[in-house]
């Protein structure tokens, strides 16, 4: 089923819009558990989409991520500003508000935001803002306007959210590291699966981590790294099973910095779209513990977006 985009928006061409009836999963997640990354796109009626934007999507509204969110059984998200909507925070601030203290969002901004709009951003629930390099997807934003963003949200104990290729985290290690702030990377750093998970590239990664403890990286998104697409579950074999090794080592390493995320409703897919039920189902396969799975879905996301419950 299409989800038309509204307003004078048209998506862009060979778009996959999200599924629209996920199955409900088999792993029940622990009581509380949050979605540690996921988006809304406009509706564009209502929230433009961005001059400046790379892609148009089709509509996601906070009333439908709402409704995956129970249908899951998840009893929060963390918002993640997507990047059709560039620095204009309107949707991810509006859908923050409705939530009633059931979403954090995680915004972009630029250089010339004041403080009286990073504090009303706070007021929302937003608590990180969120650096992009993957080239395809934005624009370059100059590295001493990033680091000067960090160094102005860090009084507020927001954090930085990274996205980047793996490939490229030998160029970008100086700046991460320099970040004055907690650094959550988003779904590993995109590693390449058909590597071998003790290679160089992954070790790098895992370095990065245990190097330095400010570090928290995400879990999710298998759908985008794996080469063997989605399998139906088979007694004790997960879908997209090539991710299992790297994202079930992470967990396993730093327990304690690690997040997971539906990345509803999964942008820039390009081959098939998920089935959020089955999402869920791949969890205990890299989280394969209770405390694990606790960790991972309840009490790091608390710790980080929801200190104050704690």
């Amino acid at each position: 089923m299409s989800q038309a985009t509204t307003g004078d928006f048209t998506k862009t061409a060979g778009w996959l819009d999200w599924f629209d009836g996920p199955s409900r999963p088999r792993f029940a997640l622990p009581p509380g558990s949050v979605d540690a990354h996921c988006h809304v796109f406009g509706p564009g009626a209502e929230f433009p989409y961005a001059p400046e934007r790379k892609y148009t999507p089709c509509d996601a509204s906070k009333a439908q991520l709402a409704a995956l969110r129970d249908h899951l059984g998840f009893a929060r998200n963390v918002i993640v500003q997507a990047t059709c909507h560039g620095a204009d925070n309107r949707a991810l601030v509006d859908a923050c508000i409705a939530s009633g203290g059931r979403a954090r969002g995680v915004a972009t901004v630029r250089r010339s935001i004041s403080d009286a709009e990073l504090q009303a951003l706070h007021a929302a629930g937003v608590r990180g803002v969120r650096f992009n390099f993957v080239k395809r997807l934005v624009d370059f934003t100059p590295r001493d306007e990033l680091m000067e963003i960090a160094s102005r949200i860090a009084p507020l104990g927001w954090h930085v959210v990274i996205y980047f290729e793996a490939v490229d985290l030998p160029e970008l290690w100086d700046f991460f590291t320099a970040l004055p702030t907690t650094v959550v990377v988003d779904h590993m750093g995109r590693p390449d699966v058909s590597l071998p998970v003790d290679g160089p590239q992954f070790a790098l990664f895992e370095r990065f981590m245990r190097e330095y403890p400010n570090v928290w990286s995400k879990v999710s998104c298998p759908e985008r790294l794996s080469l063997g697409g989605p399998k139906a579950l088979n007694g004790e074999q997960a879908a997209y099973r090539d991710v299992v090794p790297f994202a079930r080592r992470i967990v396993e390493q730093f327990p304690d910095r690690v997040l997971w995320g539906t990345d509803w409703p999964h942008p820039n897919l390009k081959d098939h779209m998920p089935d959020d039920g089955l999402l869920v189902d791949f969890i205990p396969h890299i989280a394969v513990t209770p405390e694990l799975q606790r960790r991972l879905l309840v009490t790091n996301p608390m710790r980080l977006y929801w200190p104050e419950e704690t």
